[in-house]
C-alpha cells in the first residue's frame, strides 16, 4: 500500500487541501498510510487529521520523506535546484512551455522523481476526474464584477482575501454592482467553469450570454465579445483556440470594460486573449490595459482558493476515490499521468 505525504502550501494565500480528514480516514482504512505536514494556512487544524489516524510531521519535511512515498500537494513547490526523488501528485504547470518549466522537469528527471500532475488525470475518454473547474468559474466571475465595479468608481480594484463561504462571496458582489446589470458573455459556458461562472452571475441577478464550441467554431473574429460589458473566458488555450479579444481591440469600438481570463494562461502562445501577457495577483487583481476608455484583466491563477471550503470539499471527494485505488490503479488514471510526464521533453 502507498504512504501518502501531504505537504503544506508554500503560497501565503493557498488555504486549500486536496485532502479531508474523513478521506485520510478512508485512506487508512483502506491500508494507505498518511503523513501529515502541519500547515497553519491550511484551512483545516491538524486535529482532524491526527483523530483520523494520520502521523503529523513538521511543515516543509517533505524533502526528507521516505523515497517510496507520494508527495500530494497543490500549487507549486519552493524554487530550488535540489533533484527531486519523489513521485509528486500536484498541480505542475510544465506541458505547455510555462516559465519554469524546463527547470522543474529537469529537478525530477536529476533525482528519478515523476510529476504526476493533477491537469492530466483522466478517464479512458479523456475527462479530468478531479477538478477545480466550477469554482474557478464561480470566484472567477466574482472577482471580474468587482473589477467592473471599481471601474465604474474610476478606484483601484482593493486586494483581495479569501471569502468564508459562497454566500459571502455572492453578497459582496451584489452589493459592489449596486443597481448596475452588466452584459456578460461566458465562452466555454458549457463547462464545469462556465457553469460556475454562470451560476454566479445568476446569483447576483445578471443575465448571461453564454456561447460554446458551436459558437465559436468559425474562429472568429467575434464583434459580440466588445458589444459585453463583461467577458468571461472559461476556454483552455491549446493549438486552433480561436482570438476571443485581439490585441488591437483596445482601440476598436467597444462596451467591453472588463476580461475575466478565468481559464489564466495568458503566457501560453494559444491564448484567447491578446491584450494581456501576465497573470494579476490577489494584491493588484485587475491590470488596466487600455486607458480610454478603460480596459481591464482580470487573470488570477489560484481563483478557487478565494473559496477554500468550498473547492476543497468538491476536489477531495473527486479525487480519493482514485486516491484510494492508488496501487491498483483500473482505470489507468496514474498510469496515464506518468505516461504524460514520460512523454515531456527534458
Amino acid at each position: 500500500m502507498t504512504h501518502f505525504w501531504l505537504r503544506a502550501e508554500s503560497r501565503t494565500d493557498e488555504a486549500r487541501t486536496p485532502l479531508l480528514p474523513e478521506g485520510a480516514a478512508a485512506l487508512i482504512a483502506a491500508g494507505h498510510r498518511i503523513s501529515v505536514e502541519t500547515a497553519p494556512r491550511r484551512l483545516l487544524a491538524d486535529d482532524g487529521f491526527r483523530a483520523a489516524g494520520c502521523d503529523i510531521v513538521a511543515e516543509g519535511s517533505w524533502p526528507q520523506a521516505p523515497r517510496d512515498a507520494v508527495i500530494l500537494g497543490l500549487k507549486e513547490l519552493p524554487e530550488a535546484e535540489t533533484p527531486l526523488v519523489h513521485r509528486h501528485v500536484m498541480f505542475g504547470h510544465a506541458y505547455k512551455g510555462q516559465p519554469g518549466a524546463a527547470a522543474l522537469l529537469r529537478r525530477f528527471r536529476d533525482g528519478g522523481g515523476a510529476l504526476l500532475d493533477m491537469e492530466y488525470l483522466t478517464d479512458a475518454e479523456g475527462r479530468r476526474v478531479a477538478a477545480f473547474g466550477y469554482w474557478a468559474g464561480y470566484a472567477g466571475a466574482a472577482v471580474a464584477l468587482l473589477a467592473l465595479a471599481a471601474a465604474r468608481d474610476a478606484r483601484p480594484m482593493a486586494p483581495l482575501s479569501a471569502w468564508s463561504d459562497r454566500a459571502a462571496m455572492t453578497d459582496a458582489v451584489a452589493v459592489a454592482l449596486g443597481s448596475a446589470r452588466p452584459r456578460v458573455l461566458v465562452i466555454g459556458a458549457l463547462g464545469r467553469v462556465g457553469r460556475g461562472a454562470a451560476d454566479l452571475c445568476e446569483a447576483v441577478g445578471l443575465q448571461v450570454t453564454g456561447w460554446d464550441q458551436a459558437e465559436t467554431a468559425g474562429g472568429g473574429p467575434f464583434p459580440e465579445v466588445l458589444a459585453h460589458e463583461v467577458f468571461l473566458n472559461c476556454i483552455l488555450a491549446r493549438p486552433g483556440t480561436p482570438v476571443f479579444v485581439a490585441a488591437g481591440d483596445g482601440d476598436r469600438p467597444r462596451a467591453l470594460r472588463v476580461i475575466g481570463d478565468i481559464a489564466c494562461d495568458p503566457d501560453n502562445s494559444f491564448s484567447p486573449i491578446k491584450v494581456n501577457r501576465r497573470v494579476t495577483s490577489w494584491a493588484a487583481p485587475a491590470r488596466r490595459v487600455h486607458a480610454t476608455p478603460p480596459l481591464d484583466v482580470v487573470a488570477i491563477d489560484n481563483l478557487p482558493s478565494l473559496l477554500p471550503r468550498e473547492s476543497s470539499e468538491d476536489f477531495a471527494g473527486q479525487l480519493l476515490p482514485h486516491l484510494i485505488d492508488f496501487d491498483s490503479d483500473p482505470d489507468r488514471v496514474w498510469a496515464r499521468a506518468r505516461g504524460c510526464f514520460d512523454a515531456a521533453p527534458g
